[in-house]
């Protein structure tokens, strides 16, 4: 990995060198070009960041670009949510480009070419075609059509525009080597016939360029400087070099790639994370658990958080696999900072204060972080019956355990000490009620004393809180390489990646959640509001992140420190 430094990583030197020797008149434009035929993972978040940020440092413009050349796939709901992503991670970018909009003079660029001999109209049938192409290790053979006479190229592929014939009939070849090691030069396709209806050019074509040819020309088009892609379009940059070199094209931009972006415990193929999508392994695109932009922020995710992990893992030619733990490190960091405190319940457990007077709710104030006075105070009230945590109860408590026991005294967040005097159970067994007493002499949370109490706990005040559903989210996949020995994904997903609990309790005061808005529930993590799945008065609130990264402890031990124990070394005997 080749992180951030005071230089900068590779692409900003390659162009501000650029921009010193004047190189483009010194100007510098960059694109994020994404087709609109799925949503965006936290993989485009890296291009996206990459390209806005290096047009920014130098003065320049980032085009958002849509690559619409394929009508089959693309959807406007895809276009909608690509410009709200980038918005959202806090660049603009004017008005859109398309594809599209250069069909006109793509398709006169592919007239140029046959005109000048370098592509042809090839009949081969696609089995045809790819046994043609070769291998790795043995070169294609030319194609028995490749020799047809520019008239009848030009007579052929003018008649494939105006639809005369089937899909697969015909396609337009360019004409470059079909000895070459590079697989891309082996006369690639420029032009198919596809009788589909496109969003924005409705049924003017019927004929639709490849992205190869379509993409280096766009740039073209566009004035792009630096064609910033990552490294599997490495062996597609002859290709592109070759099609600006034989065209009347404005300008030749310089493509430069860089090693995509690969997190473990999950998967960043568009192909195989719609496959999850399609086989309803997950709960639509936005699924709080995909690494796809629409579920990381339905989660809680925030904008500075992937941007500074963006910075952080930098830019690189050399793939690497990203550890999970340093994203949620990075959320961690940005919602520490930021995220209001409040008081909530997961797992409820009922708690009656004998001594309390039965007729009494107070109002006690709380801080809304701990560190930061600006953030303010709230008010939350406390009576006779409260509830604590389950896990903060244990009946016979082994001697590190400094929470709720019977005869144990303990501290209540911001209200009093209580002492545990007596234990309810159902005909099961199961506890369901503690009993305990408080020392009103302790408001604060303080003795008077000065006697310790180790322990403190949070609560919710039983007759004044807010009930909601709460959905623990947590990684995807159980091994941190999914596709490890190219299993299949599927027998990877983890079972507990998704938990409904049904009866949570939240303090009223933050019963008007809002979506994006995250908030720490105190000892537990940090969660937010499910706009999607929310209604009045029955709120769904998604789990963010932990307060803490259990998936590393765990890998600790599973996987424990060898010990390097040199071998005893044999005394040598001694000589006389």
């Amino acid at each position: 990995m080749e992180a951030e430094n005071s230089k900068g990583h590779f692409i900003e030197t390659i162009i501000k060198e650029d921009v010193e020797n004047n190189k483009n008149d010194g100007q510098v434009v960059t694109r994020f070009p994404p087709e609109p035929n799925g949503y965006l993972h936290i993989g485009h978040a890296k291009s996206i960041c990459l390209n806005f940020k290096m047009a920014q440092k130098f003065n320049g413009r980032c085009n958002l670009r849509f690559d619409d050349s394929n009508p089959a796939k693309e959807k406007q709901v895809y276009i909608d949510s690509i410009e709200s992503a980038v918005k959202w991670l806090g660049f603009e970018y004017g008005t859109p480009f398309y594809a599209s909009d250069y069909f006109d003079r793509l398709y006169e660029f592919a007239v140029e070419l046959i005109q000048k001999g370098k592509a042809y109209v090839c009949s081969l049938s696609a089995d045809q075609t790819r046994e043609y192409r070769g291998t790795l290790t043995e070169p294609g053979k030319n194609s028995p059509y490749r020799d047809r006479s520019v008239e009848e190229n030009q007579d052929l592929f003018t008649r494939m525009k105006n639809g005369e014939f089937d899909e697969g009939e015909h396609i337009l070849r360019a004409k470059i080597d079909m000895s070459s090691p590079n697989m891309n030069l082996r006369d690639p396709i420029l032009y198919r016939v596809k009788k589909a209806s496109h969003p924005r050019t409705g049924d003017k074509w019927c004929i639709y360029p490849m992205y190869d040819f379509t993409h280096c020309l766009s740039d073209s088009l566009e004035g792009v400087t630096h064609s910033l892609c990552s490294l599997e379009f490495e062996d597609h940059r002859p290709l592109y070099d070759w099609t600006l070199d034989e065209l009347d094209t404005p300008c030749h931009p310089q493509q430069i790639e860089f090693a995509r972006m690969n997190i473990n415990y999950t998967v960043l193929s568009k192909r195989k994370l719609q496959r999850l999508v399609e086989k309803d392994h997950v709960q639509g695109w936005d699924d709080p658990r995909l690494p796809t932009l629409e579920g990381m922020r339905r989660r809680g995710y925030t904008s500075e958080s992937i941007k500074k992990f963006c910075d952080i893992i930098g830019v690189s030619k050399k793939d690497s696999r990203i550890d999970m733990g340093l994203l949620e490190s990075c959320l961690r960091d940005d919602l520490n900072e930021k995220a209001p405190r409040v008081m909530a319940v997961l797992k409820p457990l009922k708690v009656t204060i004998i001594n309390y007077p039965d007729d009494l709710t107070e109002e006690l104030m709380a801080k809304n972080h701990p560190q930061k006075e600006e953030m303010g105070t709230r008010s939350i009230t406390f009576s006779k019956e409260i509830w604590v945590e389950q896990d903060d109860f244990m009946e016979d408590p082994p001697k590190k355990f400094f929470r709720l026991g019977p005869g144990r005294e303990v501290r209540l967040r911001y209200a009093y000490l209580v002492t545990c005097t007596d234990v309810i159970k159902d005909e099961d067994g199961t506890v369901i009620e503690l009993i305990c007493t408080y020392d009103p002499e302790t408001k604060g949370g303080n003795a008077p004393d000065g006697r310790k109490v180790k322990g403190t706990i949070h609560w919710v005040n039983a007759n004044d809180c807010i009930d909601t559903k709460v959905k623990l989210y947590d990684r995807l996949f159980k091994d941190e390489n999914p596709e490890k020995d190219k299993r299949d994904l599927v027998e990877n997903l983890n079972p507990d990646s998704l938990q409904l609990l049904e009866n949570c309790k939240l303090e009223k005061c933050r019963g008007e959640l809002e979506a994006e808005h995250v908030v720490q529930f105190e000892r537990l993590g940090y969660f937010c509001l499910d706009a999607k799945e929310s209604t009045k008065g029955a709120p769904v609130i998604n789990r963010t992140v932990t307060l803490r990264d259990a998936w590393a402890k765990l890998a600790k031990k599973n996987n424990p420190p060898r010990k390097n124990k040199q071998p005893k070394r044999k005394k040598r005997p001694q000589q006389k």
